[in-house]
């Protein structure tokens, strides 16, 4: 049987040091190469992402270029989706790698699967130190509070996966990815698949690897909008499907209430916090040697505290000024 066509979808924006080699990676997928074309939706970039682009449009016809006047990842799916041909459409992101035969397994699995949307395990991915410290307190539960799809021995029903592969007729049933969502627009059209009666699933066959961020207040930055982010998405839809993105919001919360009306309760809360992290930290830095440890162990307030404070902000912000259409009365 023909295999279906696949369309990849890739969002950037300023990205000189990683587009060539992720375009490299799916250039040389191993799936039927006139059965694939890859969607660069560019936001208006002002580095060299644009020259290389050119430059590798001009070897190969299967890499088109589309602009994304709204600059966002999410905006720039939307591009490049509403102009693909694929049956199945692929979401992949810049700062990853992807085994030779990824294609090939987005597509078993989603017919194997009958699911509307799949994708692997979010594998993090070190090129220097403070990258494979990052590396090593995402092995830790406490960094992302037992999601399923940040370990790669996981397989099953999810609430949403890395990046995803999805049947083109989602988009007709679901619509396209929130175009205001500057982060957090995974998890938000995955938990719109669910309300539709579609399932996302995760398999270990589907292998792909991203690089984190490579400085404490890149890490920050990027954990803070994604608070905003998870924020945004409960405030649109009323609910989450599970209370796990809230968490570290909650935790500081209570911390702080603890803080004014018992301060020596909240002494107690913040040291054994200290300790469970120290004593994580050297768990899962040992690979890594002596130093890496307490690099580990200040990533993991940074994690949560930016979340936090990301979560708070985004409920704030858009409490007061929702971005999405609002339901139709009944």
């Amino acid at each position: 049987m023909t295999p279906p066509f696949v369309s990849i979808a890739v969002p950037c924006l300023n990205e000189e040091r990683y587009v060539e080699a992720c375009l490299a990676a799916l250039r040389a997928q191993d799936y039927p190469a006139e059965r694939l074309e890859i969607l660069v939706a560019d936001g208006g970039s002002t580095d060299r992402t644009r020259e290389i682009l050119q430059t590798i449009v001009r070897e190969d016809p299967r890499v088109r270029v589309v602009d994304n006047p709204g600059r966002i990842q999410a905006a720039g799916l939307n591009e490049a989706i509403r102009r693909a041909r694929g049956d199945v459409v692929i979401r992949a992101d810049v700062h990853a790698d992807y085994a030779p035969d990824y294609v090939r397994r987005c597509v078993e699995v989603l017919d194997e699967t009958g699911a509307w949307n799949v994708g692997g395990a979010a594998r993090p991915r070190a090129k220097g130190p403070f990258q494979a410290a990052v590396c090593a307190a995402l092995k830790s539960p406490l960094s992302f509070g037992g999601s399923k799809y940040r370990d790669e021995r996981n397989e099953g029903w999810v609430e949403s996966v890395f990046p995803g592969a999805f049947r083109r007729e989602v988009f007709e049933e679901v619509g396209l990815f929130d175009p205001k969502a500057i982060t957090n627009e995974d998890a938000e059209i995955n938990q719109r698949i669910w309300a539709h009666g579609g399932r996302v699933w995760l398999s270990p066959k589907i292998v792909v690897h991203y690089y984190p961020r490579d400085s404490f207040g890149g890490l920050a930055r990027q954990y803070f909008k994604y608070g905003v982010g998870r924020a945004r998405t409960l405030l649109k839809h009323g609910r989450f499907l599970s209370v796990r993105p809230a968490v570290p919001f909650l935790a500081l919360t209570g911390e702080l209430v603890l803080a004014i009306a018992a301060p020596p309760v909240a002494a107690i809360a913040a040291s054994a916090y200290a300790l469970v992290t120290l004593v994580e930290a050297v768990r899962v830095a040992h690979g890594e040697g002596f130093r890496a440890v307490p690099v580990v162990w200040a990533i993991f307030p940074v994690l949560h505290v930016s979340h936090a404070i990301g979560f708070a902000s985004g409920l704030v912000r858009y409490a007061l000024s929702p971005d999405w259409p609002r339901a139709a009365p009944a």
